[in-house]
């Protein structure tokens, strides 16, 4: 593979150092979804759910997780399993349903395994995230069935710079006496371009408004609730590093670069100690784990990109990109001073994309994707085989745009071996959408897809087998299982005109041979857990998301805006309601712009989930209160000041999607205050 990235990188640069090609270098556009295709789609036009965090996005909000940071958005909740480890819960799917990504190929770590395992990539890395929401295989392969996170940085350049150029963010928040500091810096000799950034997040363990264990949870072990009591979440600090540089060369063609990052974390894990194996049942026993310190994961990964883009013409195609990662990642989970369990991931993913040129409104695209990771266990909850996985798939995206109306669709074929040292399975999976949108008046796009989509199973779903103490459950895999296949049906209608601007989104997704966890409604003798088994069967999932905006009052660079969100998921399976489905919520927000600041007041409302699977409790609805200001108040508008207040009200508030949601609430009220430079 060595010796393909080399070929590959030396062809490339002949290209683009050619004089006799005379294609402008590719441009960023700021509206245009990179995750949703290789070509443009600006995000009024896409017939998909999307949504984009830019990097004054980033900068506002208070440092946390991927999941944590994406949470809140419609349609998203978090795994949540404490500060250290969180991914994207989407329309109710979670795990290796929806595809982190870094610079569209995989993140090749092992945070998909397990909801205690980090992702290997911090939003405070990123200049920019996207969010699709519902089946994104068509792009990305069949684990996309649920949705893409795309944490997009720019350590490689794709377009030329001038001097040096510049960010930094320090912040601090009380609920954990946190502190972040993120920076990064690019500088433009002549066709060449260099860049280097760094991050560090710190925290200790976070205050909550009442006892880390729910009511319920304690009246299930016959426990008495203390009744609401400021307390801590033990075992809950974070110390996590990430540091990086790239190097590109942008030519008259195209361009081409390279990249390296290092990650380096430490980290608690609440609810994860293992005396339930010396008592034999499923309680926690929350001081116990204070005084032992709890487990604490190590996390390592040594990352290596390449991503280029060449601008050509050669039949129906003009463009072609290419990106590629290498990446060896371990963690170590250390309880008592003593490491109990590794957990080893080395491969790479690459992807290459021939663009077509554009035709009276006809774009499209022809991809190739390939994949070879490395995925071990070892020690005391080495509940998963050592694994290999290789995958090719190779797709075509195509879109025919005639302004008032269009369609859209496209095909991929992905076969993906998974070996053991005993056993191989192989799978061939065939996705397929197809879609039409229209604008019937000015502002408006309406858009309708349907798409099949079809993902392996994973190496845990195959071949697990022993106790799993992050989802408190004994998991046994079924080496004979099926592909997923998903039916789906999305609709969407955009309006954006005057002072409103609007999206909402609705879906329904039937799955035939839906793979789920299910109790066998025995015990594991050694562990005390419950065992659970990885069985097939159909589910549907229906579920709508909104957003609106109404400028009400506008006055120059001056305004006042009302925003409002809200989502709703349902899910269904032969065998009842899926596990941490998360329950309808409502956002209202009030914007204040006054020119050189902007004052927000956000109202969100979440309600009760009483819908749940074997040995889930439900969780009560609640309502949180929070307001920021964003403030540029020096000549140097360059220089700005945030001021955030996260539960104003100190609200016992539980993450339903989370396996924690019964001994880790989210954390009480939070006052941060940053301050940002760019140059």
């Amino acid at each position: 593979m060595t010796k393909t990235y080399l070929f590959a990188a030396s062809g490339l640069a002949v290209l683009m150092a050619s004089p006799s090609w005379a294609a402008d270098a590719p441009k960023e556009v700021s509206e245009v979804v990179v995750s949703a295709a290789p070509y443009v789609v600006s995000m009024d036009s896409v017939t998909t759910s999307v949504e984009v965090m830019k990097r004054e996005d980033l900068a506002a909000a208070p440092s946390a997780g991927v999941g944590d940071m994406l949470s809140g958005l419609p349609g998203v909740r978090s795994t949540f399993f404490g500060p250290g480890a969180s991914r994207p819960v989407i329309r109710g799917l979670a795990g290796p349903r929806v595809m982190v990504l870094s610079n569209g190929v995989g993140m090749i770590d092992a945070s998909a395994l397990s909801p205690d395992h980090q992702v290997a990539n911090d939003p405070q890395e990123a200049e920019r995230i996207e969010v699709l929401r519902g089946p994104s295989a068509l792009a990305y392969g069949g684990s996309a069935i649920g949705g893409i996170v795309n944490i997009i940085d720019d350590r490689i350049s794709s377009t030329r710079v001038k001097g040096i150029h510049g960010r930094g963010l320090v912040s601090a928040t009380s609920v954990d006496d946190g502190t972040s500091v993120s920076g990064a810096l690019k500088a433009g000799v002549g066709n060449w371009v260099f860049s280097l950034d760094g991050m560090q997040r710190k925290s200790q363990d976070y205050d909550v408004p009442v006892p880390p264990e729910s009511r319920r949870a304690m009246a299930a072990d016959g426990e008495a609730f203390p009744g609401p009591d400021n307390s801590t979440v033990a075992n809950t600090s974070v110390d996590l590093k990430a540091y990086g540089g790239g190097v590109s060369y942008v030519g008259d063609n195209g361009f081409l670069g390279v990249a390296v990052k290092r990650t380096d974390s430490q980290y608690g894990v609440p609810g994860h100690s293992h005396e339930h194996e010396e008592e034999g049942h499923e309680g926690h026993d929350h001081a116990a784990e204070e005084e032992s310190g709890g487990v604490l994961i190590d996390l390592e990964q040594t990352r290596y990109d390449l991503r280029g883009g060449l601008n050509f013409d050669l039949g129906i195609f003009n463009q072609l990109k290419v990106s590629a990662g290498y990446a060896e990642y371990e963690h170590a989970e250390i309880e008592g001073g003593e490491v109990g369990t590794r957990f080893l991931s080395d491969g790479w993913e690459g992807r290459a994309e021939l663009v077509q040129k554009e035709r009276n409104g006809w774009q499209g695209a022809v991809g190739f994707q390939a994949l070879s990771r490395n995925l071990d266990a070892v020690g005391d909850e080495a509940y998963v085989p050592g694994t290999k996985t290789r995958e090719l798939g190779v797709f075509t995206l195509q879109r025919l745009d005639r302004d008032s109306w269009g369609v859209e669709g496209g095909l991929r074929l992905d076969r993906r071996e998974i070996e053991t040292e005993e056993t191989s399975k192989d799978f061939t999976n065939f996705s397929a959408s197809v879609g039409a949108f229209m604008r019937p008046a000015e502002g408006w796009f309406l858009g309708l897809s349907a798409s099949r989509a079809a993902r392996a199973p994973t190496e845990a779903e195959l071949f697990a087998n022993g106790a799993h103490a992050a989802t408190r459950g004994f998991e046994a895999g079924d080496p004979n299982l099926d592909s997923e296949v998903s039916y789906s049906l999305d609709g969407t209608v955009h309006y954006g005109a005057g002072r409103w601007n609007s999206d909402i989104h609705a879906f329904y997704v039937k799955y035939d041979g839906f793979i789920d966890l299910r109790p066998r409604g025995v015990d594991d003798e050694e562990t005390g857990f419950a065992i659970f088994d990885s069985v097939q069967t159909d589910a549907t999932f229906y579920g709508a998301e909104a957003e609106v905006s109404y400028r009400l009052w506008e006055d120059g660079d001056r305004s006042f805006s009302l925003e409002g969100a809200a989502d709703y998921v349902h899910g269904d399976t032969d065998r009842g309601a899926p596990a941490r489905i998360p329950p309808w919520s409502a956002t209202g927000r009030a914007v204040f712009d006054g020119g050189w600041w902007t004052g927000k007041l956000e109202l969100r409302q979440v309600g009760k989930q009483d819908r749940v699977a074997d040995f889930e409790l439900p969780t009560d609805s609640y309502r949180m209160l929070n307001a920021s200001i964003t403030a540029s108040p020096f000549k140097d508008k360059n220089l700005k000041i945030y001021l955030d207040a996260r539960n104003l009200t100190n609200t016992e508030a539980r993450e339903h999607a989370s396996f924690l949601k019964d001994l880790a609430p989210l954390p009480g009220r939070n006052f941060r205050v940053g301050v940002g430079y760019k140059f």
